[in-house]
């Protein structure tokens, strides 16, 4: 089972157990609670509906904060003297899926809708019409010109 979270303004594909590293997340307590965007089962049954999405929930534990690679920035334009130096660090949670709840109604739900393959529908067969024999032209009659 796995979900598809949107955490930071990104997605990330979590199931229970990954440690995965998002952008910071400022909250005094220790566990987080996420609504899923897609949630698909151990039978691979994937639940997009909106009204059971907002049922369900994925738990993580924050486990700490750290902060990324310092990306560095410099603005130049030639011949003016402009130069102008920047640093940015992100900082990112460490977060672990402890896990996917769900509503056992909307994995039965689910299960009864699964989508089966549609059944190939026989086209019917193109019927070859007549084609029309054209009939040679009578030739006219010639007549040797005099002049």
């Amino acid at each position: 089972m796995y979900a598809i979270i949107r955490v930071g303004g990104k997605q990330a594909k979590v199931r229970p157990g990954d440690i995965i590293d998002v952008e910071r997340v400022k909250s005094g307590d220790e566990q987080v609670n996420y609504v899923p965007l897609l949630v698909v089962d151990e039978e691979g049954n994937a639940i997009t509906d909106r009204d059971k999405l907002a049922k369900m929930s994925v738990t993580a534990k924050v486990l700490g904060e750290s902060r990324g690679p310092k990306v560095d920035i410099f603005k130049y334009k030639n011949k003016t003297g402009y130069r102008r130096r920047q640093g940015h660090r992100q900082t990112y949670t460490t977060i672990e899926v402890t896990g996917i709840e769900t509503p056992e109604k909307a994995t039965k739900t689910a299960n009864a809708e699964k989508v089966e393959t549609p059944k190939k529908v026989e086209t019917p067969k193109k019927v070859e019409t007549p084609k029309k024999v054209e009939t040679p032209k009578k030739a006219e009659e010639a007549s040797p010109e005099e002049s």
